[in-house]
């Protein structure tokens, strides 16, 4: 491999094409319970979400994991996606089912381990494994990556590298996963606090700077914020709520219930600071009334798209759809702008 001089790059008041990028964790039913069997009904509800997505002109892409690679309806779904060119599939990983299997803890589904808590050789076997499955069910190269629960090293990153792969979006700029258990007996996620919050080319040494690779970061769409927390009065004055401090909180491009209005400030607030891209992330079970915490019933999934709606007509004003693969390329070809340089 010959590294070229780094290529120049666009200024961002140059930068006229502004992309809105659609992540989704695309895996089985309802993780946050972590099942011992699981199920991939979820598949199912995705249509519906590509069509709204193809009304705006945006192009999704479906980080796609073991058990949702083998279900025949998200392998109707990535099919026709790739052949429309409507969607782009990329891979996902959790490392707790996805095979080659072996034990890290004495109860894996439970703890549910963060891929970089395994060995080097384990690691680099799981890669391989779920990047051939995905290839060969949708007959296209995976060119897209994101870290199950959000944890990456250098070792992840050189391993996505060597099979082929142009970017990643497992960064979550001022988020710490450090504190999040999986193996209980190591140290947690990966610490992206001081990590950019903009795209760059990944020093494979040092994940969190920029350097000389072929592998594009494309962190998650967060900011620093601020949210009044709640304190109560001390029941001689009356035990009621009040607003306590302001407290420093991490806005995601992320649906929650009855949250439109905090991504519609976020949208424009990453519009303001001139950011080339908004990147919104969703999980597939989120789709699907049961799924996830979030939206437990069909009432609150109709909410769901009525606010997507909502937002995707704001953002289709100032952003045009892509997939990360056609951001990566896009890069390639001076339209966006990324820190760092790559290999050619």
């Amino acid at each position: 491999m010959v590294f070229d001089r780094p290529r120049p790059q666009t200024p961002m008041s140059t930068v006229t094409e502004r992309a809105f990028l659609i992540t989704i964790d695309t895996e089985g039913d309802a993780a946050w319970d972590r099942p011992r069997v699981t199920e991939t009904r979820n598949a199912r509800f995705l249509p519906r979400f590509q069509a709204l997505c193809e009304k705006y002109g945006f192009k999704p892409t479906y980080l796609t994991n073991h058990e949702m690679a083998l279900d025949p309806a998200m392998q109707e779904l990535g099919r026709d996606i790739i052949r429309r060119d409507t969607g782009e599939i990329g891979m996902h990983l959790h490392a707790w089912n996805s095979p080659p299997l072996q034990p890290l803890t004495a109860d894996d589904l439970t703890h549910q381990p963060f891929l970089i808590e395994y060995p080097t050789e384990v690691l680099r076997a799981k890669v391989q494994h779920m990047t051939g499955l995905l290839e060969q069910t949708f007959q296209t190269k995976m060119l897209s990556h994101r870290a199950g629960r959000w944890s990456f090293d250098s070792r992840y990153a050189r391993t996505l590298v060597e099979l082929g792969y142009a970017v990643d979006c497992s960064v979550t700029p001022t988020v710490s996963w450090a504190g999040t258990p999986g193996d209980p007996a190591q140290h947690g996620g990966t610490d992206y606090s001081a990590f950019p919050d903009g795209p760059y080319y990944m020093d494979l040494d040092d994940i969190s700077r920029p350097g000389r690779s072929p592998l594009l970061e494309l962190p998650m769409t967060i900011r620093p914020g601020w949210r009044r927390g709640l304190g109560w009065l001390p029941r001689g004055l009356g035990g009621l709520p009040v607003l306590g401090p302001k407290l420093r909180v991490s806005r995601w491009l992320r649906s929650r219930r009855g949250n439109r209005d905090e991504l519609l400030q976020l949208v424009r607030d990453v519009h303001e600071e001139g950011a080339p891209y908004l990147e919104y992330m969703l999980h597939s079970s989120e789709f699907m009334p049961g799924g996830s915490p979030n939206f437990p019933a069909e009432a609150d999934i109709e909410r769901l798209y009525d606010e997507l709606e909502q937002l995707f007509a704001v953002i289709s004003r100032d952003f045009q759809g892509c997939t990360l693969a056609d951001y990566a390329a896009r890069v390639r070809a001076g339209r966006y702008r990324a820190r760092g340089s790559l290999l050619r």
